[in-house]
């Protein structure tokens, strides 16, 4: 992960949207996006089947759990989660 600079803004994102609409495969996108980049961007790579990793995640092709992912820009540090589409996995 990248490492938190106390010196840039701090930015909390999350995916959130109905099931099947992409917020997982948008996560994997903007990690793989900044992992590229260089020049003071940075994320650490993960894939879809790595922010989904738990079996019942890939066995059903479903978000389940939360998943937690942090990167960097020059100007900023983010905390990004990505939430499960289903009403059922969601806790108030």
């Amino acid at each position: 992960m990248a490492d938190f600079d106390r010196s840039k803004p701090h930015v909390n994102v999350g995916t959130i949207g109905h099931v099947d609409h992409g917020k997982t495969t948008l996560t994997a996108a903007i990690l793989t996006v900044l992992n590229r980049e260089g020049n003071g961007y940075s994320a650490k790579l993960k894939g879809v089947d790595q922010i989904d990793s738990a079996p019942e995640e890939k066995a059903r092709g479903i978000t389940i759990a939360l998943s937690h992912n942090e990167y960097e820009t020059p100007a900023r540090h983010y905390a990004h989660v990505d939430a499960p589409g289903h009403a059922d996995y969601i806790k108030n």
